[in-house]
C-alpha cells in the first residue's frame, strides 16, 4: 500500500467524506530529505568534498567561465521511493552553485547561469574530480568562505509536505481557486492532524530536500510569482492592459499552473546563513531525464 492510499483509508476511517479526501491528497506531496548520516550506514550521498565526475567531463562552470561550488550528490538507486516523485531508478544527481552569482543573475538571461544539475548514468566511468586551477586555496565569495565544502555523508528518510497556506490557514492574499478550496475541506485541521499523526518526523537535522513545495525565504516572492510574471511578461507583452483584479487573477492563475507542473529538485541551505538554493524542475523533464530544463532561485533568507 503506497502512502496516498495509506492515507485515503485512515481518513475515510474517520468519517470524513471521499471526495473531501481526494481534494486535499491532491495537495499532499512527499518528499525525501536528506541530512547527516556515516559513510558506511546506508549513505545515499555526499555534501562537499570533491565531486566524482565521468571521466573527461570538466568541472562545471557558470556562464562567466566561474567554476561552480559543489554541492552535494545522491545515489538515485539508494534514495528511498517518494510517491509522485518521478526521479531516476539509478545513477547519481550532481548539485553545483555558486549561491552569490546566481541571486544576482536575472532568470532570463542567456547561457548557463551559476546553477547546474549533472545526471550521471549508471554504469558510466567516473573518477574523484580534480580541483579546478587556482582553487585549491581560494575563496569565490564575499564572506570568506573556502571554494570546497568540508566532506560529510547524507541518509535520507521520506516526509510529507503540504502547501504553506494549508499548513498556516492563511489565505488572505491566495487566489479565489484556494480560497474555495479551503472552503471545500470542511475538515481540514483533522486531514492535517492525520498527516502528522501518520508520519511523524524524525528528530534529525536534514541539508538537502528533493520533491515537496518550495521554502518562502525572507521578502522576496516566491519562484513561482517570479516565474509566473516572466510568462505573462513573454505572453502579453511588457504592459498587460487590463484591470490590476484580471492581472492578479491570471497571475494566480499561472502560479497555480507552475506549482502543479513543476517540483523542486533541490533545496539547501548554502554554507551562507543568507542564502538558500531552490532548483525548480517540471515533472515531465524530471521523468525524462531532462535536466538542463531545470531552473534555479537563489534566495536571501532575510
Amino acid at each position: 500500500m503506497d502512502r496516498y492510499e495509506q492515507f485515503r483509508r485512515a481518513a475515510v476511517g474517520q468519517g470524513i467524506p471521499s471526495d473531501e479526501v481526494d481534494k486535499f491528497v491532491d495537495q499532499l506531496r512527499f518528499a525525501i530529505w536528506a541530512g547527516g548520516g556515516a559513510r558506511d550506514e546506508g549513505a545515499i550521498g555526499q555534501v562537499g568534498g570533491l565531486p566524482r565526475l565521468p571521466v573527461g567531463v570538466e568541472w562545471p562552470s557558470g556562464g562567466s567561465g566561474t567554476p561552480l561550488p559543489f554541492i552535494a550528490s545522491v545515489d538515485c538507486a539508494l534514495l528511498p521511493r517518494a510517491e509522485g516523485l518521478p526521479l531516476p531508478e539509478d545513477g547519481s544527481l550532481l548539485f553545483f552553485l555558486h549561491h552569490e552569482e546566481d541571486v544576482e543573475d536575472l532568470p532570463d538571461t542567456d547561457g548557463p547561469g551559476f546553477a547546474r544539475v549533472l545526471y550521471v548514468p549508471v554504469g558510466t566511468d567516473t573518477a574523484v574530480a580534480s580541483l579546478p586551477p587556482g582553487h585549491d586555496s581560494t575563496t569565490l565569495f564575499h564572506e570568506d568562505m573556502p571554494f570546497l565544502l568540508p566532506e560529510s555523508w547524507l541518509s535520507a528518510w521520506v516526509e510529507p509536505v503540504l502547501p504553506e497556506w494549508i499548513e498556516e490557514s492563511d489565505v488572505e492574499f491566495e487566489s479565489d481557486i484556494v480560497k474555495q478550496l479551503v472552503d471545500d475541506l470542511k475538515h481540514i485541521d483533522e486531514l492535517c492532524e492525520l498527516v502528522d499523526d501518520l508520519w511523524t518526523a524524525p528528530d534529525h537535522d536534514f541539508f538537502l530536500r528533493i520533491g515537496g513545495y518550495c521554502e518562502e525565504m525572507g521578502g522576496q516572492n516566491p519562484p513561482w510569482t517570479q516565474m509566473a510574471r516572466d510568462n505573462l511578461k513573454n505572453l502579453h507583452g511588457a504592459e498587460l492592459d487590463v484591470p490590476e483584479s484580471e492581472r492578479s487573477r491570471l497571475r494566480h492563475e499561472e502560479e497555480r499552473r507552475l506549482v502543479r507542473d513543476w517540483v523542486p529538485l533541490a533545496q539547501f541551505y548554502t554554507q551562507s546563513d543568507l542564502y538558500y538554493g531552490c532548483f525548480l524542475i517540471r515533472f515531465e523533464d524530471l521523468a525524462a531525464k531532462r535536466f538542463d530544463g531545470m531552473r534555479s532561485f537563489t534566495m536571501f533568507t532575510e
